[in-house]
């Protein structure tokens, strides 16, 4: 029995070893290459408090406040008065930079709402971090019974990036509650190079980190040539919760889908090509869908001819 003893004393000297070891690493100070630290959960509640400009206001169902921001038209027609188009951002992102669409769409008539996910922007929450998959398209679906309570019939997500994923989580999640999507700079995979490995030791860092403080926000959302700002409100920090709770390989519309589709992706997007935006294209159900290549376009710029091609997509859609 000694000889048994000293196995398990040993396997719990290894265990205790292993979690001082995963404590040490979940605490290591991490190096960012980001220097934008962004805003914290008090200063984003501080700043939602003083916005001044159009936006709005809702609780999800889980007592969260997400905020919305709104472009509205100078006159809306009879037509569109029921038509809202609510933009879903990228990653990094929030609806500010979105002013390059809710602009001209407003221009053209539009009531234009765009999210600010749970944790970035101006929404509450914890930053860079979502509960889990569930939480989030939660927040999403919780955005369009807002704007259908709202009086929008009629309700088009458009998603750019990360937001493709969420317009097709939505979609998957509500179908019968929005009547179009368009899909921008997204597709099932990305040119080759773009997403390095990750160096081992950061790999058990993130890994410690998901264990022992799992709304600590340890990953860092960088890649090589990618455009940074020096806006506060940008989010280059996430927790591994957030960073990992979509496998996008695996995301797919309803194969009953029956709502217009328009696809878009730049003809110089640094991220995805147009031969895998079409493969993606391909795989969307039904026989109301559209693909445009839009030109002098990258995956975040976006000029407004572009948006003025969505608007006109959406006249014929909706109004012819």
């Amino acid at each position: 029995m000694k000889w048994f003893k000293k196995i398990i004393y040993v396997f719990l000297a290894l265990l205790g070893l292993i979690f001082l070891f995963g404590l040490v690493l979940a605490f290591w100070p991490a190096t960012h290459r980001v220097t934008n630290e962004g805003i914290t959960r008090q200063e984003a509640a501080t700043l939602r408090q003083q916005y001044e400009s159009p936006h709005q206001l809702f609780t999800a169902s889980d007592g969260e406040t997400l905020f919305l921001r709104v472009w509205n038209p100078d006159s809306i027609e009879p037509r569109k008065r029921d038509i809202a188009v609510l933009i879903f951002h990228g990653f990094t992102a929030y609806s500010g930079p979105y002013d390059m669409a809710g602009i001209p769409f407003s221009e053209g008539g539009y009531t234009t709402f765009g999210l600010d996910y749970r944790g970035h922007g101006l929404s509450g929450g914890n930053r860079g971090d979502s509960p889990g998959k569930k939480r989030w398209i939660g927040d999403l679906t919780d955005a369009i019974k807002y704007l259908r309570s709202q009086g929008y019939a009629r309700i088009v997500v458009l998603g750019h990036s990360l937001g493709v994923a969420a317009a097709m989580c939505t979609a998957d999640s509500v179908p019968q509650e929005i009547s179009g999507l368009v899909l921008l700079s997204g597709a099932y995979e990305s040119r080759p190079g773009i997403n390095k490995p990750i160096p081992l030791f950061q790999q058990v860092r993130i890994l410690a980190s998901a264990l022992f403080r799992p709304a600590y926000q340890s990953v860092e959302y960088y890649r090589e040539g990618m455009h940074m700002t020096a806006d506060s409100l940008f989010t280059y920090h996430y927790t591994p919760r957030f960073f990992t709770m979509l496998d996008v390989k695996k995301l797919r519309l309803p194969e009953d889908l029956n709502i217009p589709v328009l696809v878009g992706v730049g003809d110089r997007d640094e991220l995805f090509s147009v031969e895998k935006v079409q493969e993606f294209f391909d795989l969307i159900p039904g026989n109301k869908k559209q693909l445009i290549v839009m030109k002098n376009t990258t995956h975040a710029e976006i000029p407004r001819e572009s948006w003025e091609k969505i608007v006109q997509w959406l006249d014929q859609t909706y109004l012819d």
